[in-house]
């Protein structure tokens, strides 16, 4: 009997918080996404151009900073930048505003649960499920995104004007196929991915709280820690696929027949390791960015509790 008065506690409990949580977590993800492009876009660039630029043209990630710096200054660390931002928060909104929803999935699933806390499956499943609605935001936003950063990289010069001339371009050259070329390729590299952050995030964050500390509060140097932990569990599992993206998406028409025939020429032409181009600044981008977001998510949410 007490154990169904728990449960139904629970279930109160979820359903009250459940109504209230669902914009907060749509607009704490967007800012969340803003100080992630502000921290990492850098890293992003130089991990973009190590993975398409042929063999040869870069010794290392210092390499392609001085090179990348003496084409374009430092100005050009940031090439490509104003895409993901404008796109930023759409696309962490939806991201988190979803990681939201899966959890509510798995709470539906499992009614007269007498414990908030999800597992490690749970959380990995709500965390996948963030990733099917964001990669048609962060699909195409991909794709202009790897476009831009690319140029200045060769002899060619700059193709495009800006993220607007990308896409007339793209749409002239193929129509809106031509601009979701290689969403299913970023859900194959978010998929994994969210799911590892996640729930990264959700244990690291458990394990380094006090035993008696209010969750709802904001310790940063916990924050910082898991979400740092967080990003660079989930570049782990997305490195590979990632690398198969930015070369599908930021090569001519016709290269490739698809995401899977990247994959198999990009390994008989470069050998497996061409898979983990890019780990370097991936890694080094992951901590301070994904700090970044979970703190700009956690403060911004403890702002809207105080608030509303």
């Amino acid at each position: 009997m007490a154990d169904d008065v728990a449960a139904e506690g629970v279930d109160i409990e979820l359903q009250k918080n459940g109504v209230a949580t669902a914009a907060k977590s749509f607009i704490s993800g967007g800012f969340g996404g803003v100080c992630a492009i502000l921290a990492g876009h850098p890293f992003d660039l130089i991990k973009t151009r190590l993975q398409t630029a042929p063999p040869g043209t870069y010794s290392g990630a210092m390499d392609a900073v001085r090179k990348t710096m003496a084409v374009d200054g430092v100005k050009g660390l940031y090439r490509g930048m104003g895409p993901p931002l404008i796109g930023v928060t759409p696309i962490f909104a939806l991201s988190f505003f979803s990681y939201d929803l899966g959890k509510k999935i798995v709470y539906g699933m499992t009614p007269h649960r007498q414990d908030s806390h999800l597992s490690l499956g749970e959380l990995a499943f709500a965390g996948f499920f963030s990733a099917i609605p964001t990669t048609m935001v962060a699909g195409p936003a991909e794709r202009i995104k790897v476009l831009l950063q690319l140029q200045g990289q060769g002899s060619a010069g700059p193709q495009y004007s800006g993220p607007g001339d990308v896409v007339r371009q793209l749409y002239k050259e193929g129509g809106l196929r031509s601009i979701f070329k290689g969403t299913g390729a970023t859900l194959a590299r978010d998929g994994p991915g969210s799911a590892a952050y996640f729930a990264a995030y959700e244990i690291a964050r458990r394990s380094l709280l006090p035993k008696d500390a209010d969750p709802k509060d904001v310790n940063i140097l916990t924050t910082i820690t898991a979400g740092g932990l967080a990003g660079m569990a989930m570049w782990a599992f997305a490195i590979p696929p990632d690398v198969i993206k930015s070369r599908y998406q930021g090569a001519p028409e016709g290269t490739y027949r698809g995401f899977l025939d990247c994959a198999r020429k990009t390994i008989a032409a470069d050998g497996v390791g061409a898979l983990f181009r890019g780990f370097g600044p991936a890694m080094a981008r992951a901590f301070p960015a994904n700090a970044a977001v979970f703190l700009g998510v956690e403060m911004s949410q403890s702002l809207m509790d105080r608030l509303f």
